[in-house]
């Protein structure tokens, strides 16, 4: 039995195993990369280590080196952390080809199926990420010049030629990768990669078949995986949508902030007294063209800026003061005159007051802007125009998705780091030794004295030590097992101890009846073992065999003695007649069957029917084990089959123990004479198959017939 210190050691050993298969790993991805880097391969070369890992030491060495592979790589390159869930999956899938044996060279397509997973992972899904990761962009990355090619050649959309460059990339970089990684786990000794492979036993090691059982519904297994995943999926919901609230209003702020701050350098600009002049003469007036160039420099000043100008506002409409241009489209000239946008319209009333109102988010005919409206007052305190910025918020869905594409990378590889710790924490410390107490006691056996040690010693060798209520489940089913196997054989020592008695108080009890008969002398106990031998020659030779159970056999044996317990009723002077009965007392001296069924009877009327089992047969034997085949016999004149197997097989020991013994008004019979009256009286008074089976069991009934000759 493995003790609890044993148990410890061997997994600080694999613990220190899989700490240096982790640094080994960390080791090559980080060189490796940065190799690839150095000499401007284009290839990444960055999941080597982790994939090795994984197909040595398991799942938890692989994701820990995938994972923080890209946390180290992130101190140089932060953008490289949001590939991280990729590294992870394709520890997980390269640990999980590994269970299945694909690392071999021996069928070549499994490596094929490992390299295309991890292009799959690497070059499908990296592409996407990559696509929103850098806003849309086309052409970034080591598989930009491919792209472009591809795109130029082929007339495929940017996506898809950004797809298929990555895609082609990645094969090679996985091919690679899968390679190397079948070398070295091909070449490690079996020893050594036992020894890398991550394991936390907290009992004694099951097999893997052992350890899945199927359930009813759900596993444990399956149940702990929902309940971890649903749960890490409802926070990770809740934070993003939290980060991305706060996200997007940290960004509309900021749109806010640089609009305000452009109106107000725009509105500082303007000489409130001279918008009249500048609304009536345009260019003409004097410092238009100054304060027009500073509003055009202002619209030009950041790509989220869309338009710049000033406003009258007047009942007709919003009157030209000044108007930037935009790349596509020229600014208005003084003097013009705009319609209402229909998202001004609750604000119509404050700015023809000269009010100052909030900015607008409007998603309108000029696309989704925000706007914010700055007064100009000239010297008497008078609003003379509104200077107005729109700044685009397009960009901040583009971040928005940019901004989610990372949350969610980063929580996918943090997900399944602890997904998977947890299911390997679940695994070794509750399903397992669950999966192993139910194997242990589901298949134990308490028949008997070799099976019920068995069992206990398999419940004992389990040992579990996982130091909670696993734990102690395990000591308190060892010790109801140990208490119900001592429980079980104090039983078994009793039920000895009683059938003993029984059995010995039925042989008193035909003692004293056949001692009324002084000529039988040793009848019942010879007659009991003739029943014996002729049942377990039926069964060798397979007649009657489906009756002829252990069961009916130890009835029948049991019960033999007392097929003669009716002659109590019969007068001594009958039973010890030295001559010839006469007719009137042979017939009381055939009351004695009757006499035999009705006492067994009484008794069994005393116990329940399940527990009658040998007394139903002594009542069989009593009553009709003078019954003849031919249906010429007593008490019934039943024949054939008619008359119970058990009074049949009696009738034969009965003849037989009659005929060899002696009576003090004859001699007993040779036993070739006995047999061979017992051989002409098959098939009229014998059952001619159990005679046949008497007949060929000659030598033991020799036996027997020899060992009371002196009876």
């Amino acid at each position: 039995m493995q003790d609890q210190n044993s148990m410890h050691q061997q997994n600080r050993a694999r613990r220190k195993y899989t700490l240096i298969l982790s640094l080994i790993g960390l080791a090559i991805n980080y060189l490796l990369a940065h190799l690839a880097t150095s000499l401007k391969l284009p290839l990444y070369l960055d999941n080597i280590g982790s994939a090795m890992a994984a197909a040595l030491g398991g799942y938890i060495p692989g994701i820990i080196v995938g994972f923080f592979t890209n946390l180290i790589n992130g101190i140089g390159d932060y953008t490289t952390t949001y590939y991280g869930s990729l590294t992870v999956l394709i520890a997980i899938v390269s640990a999980w080809y590994s269970s299945k044996d694909y690392y071999s060279f021996k069928k070549p397509w499994r490596l094929l199926a490992i390299i295309g997973t991890f292009a799959l992972i690497g070059g499908g899904l990296g592409s996407v990420l990559t696509w929103i990761l850098y806003g849309f962009q086309f052409g970034s990355g080591i598989s930009a010049p491919l792209a472009l090619r591809i795109h130029a050649s082929t007339g495929l959309s940017e996506f898809w030629s950004q797809f298929s460059a990555d895609m082609l990339i990645d094969l090679v970089d996985k091919a690679i990768t899968v390679l190397v990684v079948a070398i070295i786990v091909n070449a490690i000794p079996e020893t050594l990669k036992d020894r890398f492979y991550f394991t936390g036993w907290q009992q004694t090691p099951l097999s893997r078949v052992a350890g899945e059982k199927r359930s009813r519904f759900l596993s444990l297994r399956s149940k702990i995986v929902m309940l971890v995943t649903s749960a890490m999926l409802v926070i990770a919901a809740i934070v993003t949508a939290i980060s991305f609230v706060h996200f997007r209003t940290a960004a509309i702020e900021d749109q806010k902030a640089l609009a305000w701050g452009v109106a107000n350098v725009a509105s500082d600009a303007i000489d409130g007294d001279r918008v009249p002049d500048f609304l009536a003469r345009g260019e003409a007036a004097d410092g238009y063209v100054r304060v027009d160039k500073r509003f055009n420099d202002l619209a030009r000043s950041t790509e989220s800026i869309q338009y710049v100008y000033a406003y009258q506002i007047r009942e007709d409409g919003c009157h030209v003061v000044f108007d930037a241009d935009t790349p596509d489209t020229p600014g208005g000239e003084a003097g013009d005159v705009v319609e209402f946008d229909e998202d001004f319209k609750q604000q119509l009333p404050d700015l023809l007051a000269g009010k100052e109102i909030e900015p607008i988010i409007a998603n309108g005919q000029f696309g989704w802007l925000l706007t914010v409206y700055k007064p100009v007052y000239d010297s008497q305190g008078a609003c003379q125009c509104y200077v107005g910025v729109d700044v685009s918020m397009t960009h901040i869905i583009r971040n928005g998705y940019e901004f989610l594409a990372r949350v969610v990378s980063l929580f996918l590889g943090f997900f399944l780091l602890l997904l998977t710790v947890a299911i390997w924490f679940a695994e070794y410390n509750i399903i397992l030794p669950i999966n192993a107490l139910d194997i242990a006691t589901g298949n134990s056996s308490y028949a008997t004295e070799e099976s019920r040690a068995d069992t206990l010693q398999c419940i004992r060798e389990l040992d579990i030590r996982t130091g909670d209520e696993i734990e102690n489940l395990y000591h308190s089913v060892t010790r109801t097992t140990e208490d119900m196997v001592i429980t079980i054989e104090s039983l078994e020592h009793q039920s000895e101890v009683i059938t003993r008695l029984q059995n010995g108080l039925i042989m008193v009890l035909a003692d004293m009846v056949e001692s009324r008969d002084k000529c039988t002398g040793d009848h019942v106990r010879k007659t009991a073992a003739y029943t014996d031998i002729i049942m377990r020659q039926l069964r060798k030779e397979g007649v009657y065999s489906d009756q002829l159970t252990d069961e009916f056999i130890y009835d029948v044996v049991n019960s033999a003695p007392l097929h003669d317990i009716g002659k109590i009723q019969v007068s001594d002077a009958i039973l010890n007649k030295p001559g010839k009965l006469t007719d009137e007392e042979f017939e009381i001296m055939k009351t004695h069957t009757t006499a035999g069924a009705e006492v067994i009877a009484h008794a069994m009327n005393t116990v329940s029917e399940e527990n009658s089992g040998y007394l139903k047969e002594a009542m069989n034997l009593a009553h009709y084990h003078h019954e003849k085949w031919n249906g010429a016999g007593y008490p019934c004149g039943l024949k054939g089959e008619e008359i119970p197997l058990s009074a049949r097989i009696m009738a034969v020991a009965d003849v037989f123990d009659a005929l060899v013994s002696r009576r003090s008004y004859k001699d007993g019979f040779p036993f070739e004479k006995a047999m061979a009256i017992i051989q002409e009286g098959s098939g009229s008074h014998f059952d001619p198959r159990i005679a046949e089976a008497f007949m060929h069991a000659s030598d033991e009934v020799r036996v027997v017939m020899n060992s009371h000759m002196g009876a």
